[in-house]
C-alpha cells in the first residue's frame, strides 16, 4: 500500500470510531467519552510518527472542512473554538510521539511492553498536555478544575490503551503493511 492510501485509510478509521455514539457525563466538562483516541493510537502505532501524524492531521482538516466525523456527528471550524480543541490537537501530536516511542521495524518491534509505554505516553500523557489547557482556556476554568475533569477519562483511555497496544502488536506482527510498524518507512 502507499503512503498516501495507508494515511487516508488510517484517518478513515478514526472517522469510522466516531460513529460509535459519543457519551457525556457531567464531570466530563462537554468533552465526550468515545472511540476515537483509540484509532489516534493505533494509527500511531502502526503507521509510525511522520504517516500516523499526517492520518490524523487528514482526519482533522476533513473535520474542519465541516464533515460531521467527529463522535456525535459534530464537524466544522466551531468544534475548534470549544472545550475538545486541545484533545483535537492532541490527537496528532500524541500519535507522532507513539510513532516515535515505538519500538522501530524488525526484532523486537512487535514487544508489548514498548509499545504500551509508548501508547501510554503518546495517547494519553501528550493528549493530555494538550487537552487540559485547552480545555481550561475553552471551557473558562482553571488548570486544575480542567486537570479535574481530564481525569475522569483516565480509566476509560487506559483501557484504550490496552486494547491498541494488542491490535498494533498483531498488525505489527502480521505483516499486514509491509512487516511491521512502519517507523522506519517514515523516514
Amino acid at each position: 500500500m502507499t503512503n498516501a492510501a495507508l494515511i487516508a485509510l488510517f484517518a478513515a478509521l478514526i472517522a469510522a470510531l466516531g460513529a460509535f455514539p459519543a457519551v457525556y457525563s457531567q464531570a466530563s466538562g462537554g468533552v465526550p467519552y468515545t472511540l476515537q483516541t483509540l484509532g489516534i493510537m493505533i494509527a500511531g502505532g502502526v503507521l509510525g510518527w511522520k504517516r500516523g501524524f499526517l492520518a490524523v492531521a487528514l482526519f482533522l482538516g476533513l473535520v474542519a472542512a465541516g464533515l460531521p466525523l467527529l463522535a456525535g456527528g459534530r464537524g466544522g471550524v466551531e468544534v475548534f473554538q470549544g472545550p475538545t480543541v486541545g484533545y483535537l490537537v492532541g490527537f496528532a501530536f500524541g500519535a507522532a510521539a507513539i510513532g516515535l516511542l515505538s519500538p522501530p521495524t524488525g526484532r523486537g518491534s512487535t514487544n508489548i511492553v514498548r509499545i504500551a509505554i509508548a501508547t501510554f505516553i503518546g495517547g494519553i500523557g501528550v493528549v493530555y498536555a494538550f487537552g487540559i489547557p485547552g480545555l481550561a482556556w475553552r471551557g473558562d476554568m482553571s488548570l486544575g478544575a480542567a486537570w479535574d475533569v481530564g481525569k475522569v477519562f483516565f480509566v476509560w483511555d487506559t483501557f484504550k490503551v490496552i486494547v491498541a497496544t494488542f491490535v498494533v502488536a498483531q498488525v505489527r506482527g502480521s505483516g499486514l503493511l509491509g512487516g511491521g510498524a512502519g517507523t522506519s518507512g517514515d523516514a
